[in-house]
């Protein structure tokens, strides 16, 4: 894995991003956007997967995450516009300096979790540059439900400032994830069966950090934008699109959410779009107990579209 950097469109942090090379000739490439409170490099065991099968892979860590903070006060903090427009234009810093390098090679895009949503506005934009997109750990959510959780935290904001740490706000949004999972033995059971799983994340400090208000003003702004009609309407038609999820994953409501954006994908005309749902899988398909089928299905599926 190689470290490097560059800098944000905020005009004030410089972002941290992973390479990962082949060993031989590049046959492809793949770029990962990230998900909540994590960061690029928990992707490595699958981009060395890749890596192993001739694919170079990229992926940057946000602004307010991984090594992508001005300060440690910064975690869970985005930009001062609170703006999800900087976090793709720093997506697409890396997206256009990769291509550059990989000299045209496929060019392959995948999201997880708030990563996913991210994803599906990125390629609202920029999907006509794209060989294919995976779409992991997403769902859906109604625009109602999104401008209530906005309008909490404009409250939030106006009261307590845009760095202020809601435990309400936390709750409102991930309170319900752990009910499936009774008796839990963490606050993030849900985010994998595998308890090994659970027990890094939790140990490692660069994840599972509250978010700020300001933070939360761009996940819930991601969401819903990438869950508006407009923006499914603005994906490629040709572009092959591929769902996975875990069955039990709460975000996708438990496989609800994840088939939901998927007929909104096929009602939209998008041509190519499949979904798979992993029966007894929860949130991080990548290192839940079903990682090793995940990798090889998201291969099958990188392979079968280079053109």
């Amino acid at each position: 894995m190689k470290d490097i950097y560059f800098p944000s469109h905020d005009g004030r942090t410089t972002i941290h991003a992973c390479i990962w090379k082949p060993e031989g000739e590049i046959k492809g490439v793949v770029q990962i956007i990230h998900g909540m409170a994590e960061y690029a490099a928990r992707y490595a065991p699958f981009a060395e997967f890749l890596a192993s099968n001739g694919f170079l892979v990229c992926a940057d860590d946000h602004l307010g995450h991984g090594q992508s903070v001005y300060t440690k006060q910064d975690y869970g903090y985005f930009n001062k516009q609170g703006e999800p427009s900087m976090v793709i234009a720093d997506i697409r810093a890396l997206h256009l300096a990769v291509k550059k390098q990989t000299e045209g090679k496929p060019y392959f895009i995948l999201g997880h979790s708030m990563g996913s949503f991210f994803c599906r506005k990125y390629i609202s934009l920029y999907g006509g540059e794209f060989d294919g997109a995976i779409i992991m750990g997403s769902g859906f959510k109604d625009a109602l439900t999104l401008n209530s959780a906005l309008c909490f935290v404009g409250i939030s904001s106006f009261f307590r400032g845009a760095r202020h740490r809601s435990g309400f706000i936390k709750k409102l949004a991930f309170g319900s994830y752990n009910k499936k999972f009774k008796p839990a033995r963490t606050q993030n059971d849900w985010l994998s069966k595998n308890t090994d799983n659970v027990d890094k994340y939790e140990a490692d400090g660069l994840c599972g950090f509250s978010f700020t208000n300001n933070g939360y003003k761009v996940l819930f702004g991601i969401i819903k934008d990438a869950c508006s009609q407009k923006t499914i309407d603005a994906v490629p038609k040709d572009l092959p699109v591929y769902f996975v999820s875990g069955a039990d994953d709460p975000v996708g409501d438990y496989g609800k959410g994840v088939n939901k954006a998927y007929n909104k994908f096929v009602k939209a005309g998008v041509k190519d779009v499949n979904v798979k749902l992993y029966e007894d899988a929860r949130h991080e398909i990548l290192n839940d107990d079903c990682k090793e089928q995940v990798q090889n299905d998201i291969l099958n599926f990188i392979n079968s579209h280079i053109k």
